[in-house]
């Protein structure tokens, strides 16, 4: 039981939450409610996200699981810090343009498999989402967008 109060706290202190040495049991409860509700949507998420690989070759239900996929993944989040701390979060000076560009390519991947029923246009769409989602991603670590960058320029920085 106490390796499991530890690993709460260390979780609490991950997501940013403040850590009392006697936490009431319904505060307890809520957080581990919390933390399985983030468990649950991750793991739906990524669930979807994966069986969208088995119906590639259709690019609406590919698409649209994909895309599902993503978002209950990225939603998960929501279950950790709040809706309205992940939304201002997603609207920061830092990340606004990863947000903005990451939306756009759900909105371009979903019309390309629910109305165009193209599967070069939504595997590049895809292609387009998984990218923003990566830098999306990325903007939450310290430096690790600077980082890739870097590498991304002395990998096909070439001079002919």
């Amino acid at each position: 039981m106490d390796t499991m109060r530890g690993a709460l706290e260390r979780a609490r202190m991950l997501v940013g939450m403040e850590v009392d040495e006697e936490s009431a049991p319904e505060e307890q409860s809520f957080f581990d409610d919390r933390l399985y509700g983030f468990a649950i949507c991750l793991a739906a998420g990524l669930t979807c996200t994966f069986l969208s690989m088995l119906v590639f070759f259709n690019p609406v239900k590919f698409g649209v699981t994909f895309t599902l996929g993503n978002l209950m993944a990225l939603g998960s989040t929501a279950f950790l810090i709040g809706p309205k701390r992940q939304f201002d979060m997603m609207l920061d000076s830092v990340r606004i343009y990863a947000t903005a560009v990451y939306i756009a390519s759900i909105i371009i991947a979903l019309f390309c498999a629910l109305f165009v029923h193209s599967k070069l246009l939504t595997l590049l769409a895809i292609i387009l989402e998984f990218g923003a989602l990566v830098w999306y991603s990325l903007s939450y670590i310290p430096f690790a967008r600077s980082v890739v960058s870097k590498v991304m320029t002395s990998c096909f920085d070439t001079e002919f």
